[in-house]
């Protein structure tokens, strides 16, 4: 009986591994926009969907937003692609997604087993505990107060010797801080793209900057808690 012979993967053509390939080799932002736009983001949109589909993934909780998540971290990393190497663009990307998936099952795995015995502590001492009538009007105050605090530390920042990729990073972050309500599109993949529109930096430089925040960020937070 003859091989079924293999299907063709038609929504990662040649067309996206040159482009991918001349990503890799510019710097020119005008570019790297266009070839995301038109053929990378696409691409690996349906690599990343068919993978999770493929490997059953869907398991995973809040599998929605770590599609969007690898998606975005693949972007951090196109620039590290090299053609030279022998291996094809689709299998490098896929090989890649695939572990990062997996690292997620274990590490939900893990996380899971830690709340399973926090949940049989829970129940063994349930006889000692009180019910109480929850009031979240405290929990939206404080959060209120804290996004407040923060906003008036990001203008502190402002007046500091930042370098100059910092301070756009940072403008720009406040910038959707003032206009969260008009944008329609709000998860991490659309954030990556609004900063780098608004800096017109590329990705690497944006999360590279955007750590650096995020460094200060967890900072205030911990003094919050503590406080």
């Amino acid at each position: 009986m003859a091989r079924r012979r293999r299907k063709s993967n038609h929504y990662f053509t040649k067309d996206h591994e040159n482009a991918i390939i001349q990503y890799a080799l510019t710097d020119d932002i005008k570019v790297r926009t266009k070839l995301y736009i038109e053929y990378i983001g696409p691409a690996f949109d349906e690599m990343v969907d068919k993978i999770v589909y493929t490997y059953k993934f869907t398991n995973l909780p809040n599998i929605d937003d770590l599609r969007d998540e690898c998606k975005i971290w693949l972007t951090t990393i196109l620039d590290k692609y090299d053609s030279t190497k022998g291996s094809k663009a689709f299998s490098y990307f896929s090989v890649i997604t695939k572990n990062w998936f997996i690292h997620k099952v274990k590490k939900n795995t893990n996380q899971s087993k830690r709340e399973i015995q926090l949940e049989d502590t829970h129940i063994n001492n349930y006889s000692n505990s009180k019910l109480v009538a929850y009031n979240d009007y405290y929990e939206k105050r404080s959060d209120r107060e804290f996004w407040q605090l923060l906003y008036s530390k990001m203008d502190c920042w402002e007046e500091e010797n930042l370098k100059a990729n910092e301070r756009k990073v940072l403008e720009a972050v406040k910038i959707l801080f003032e206009n969260s309500e008009d944008i329609e599109i709000f998860n991490k993949k659309a954030i990556y793209l609004y900063l780098r529109e608004i800096t017109g930096l590329n990705t690497k430089q944006v999360v590279n900057n955007l750590n650096k925040i995020r460094v200060r960020y967890r900072e205030i937070k911990k003094e919050w808690n503590e406080n």
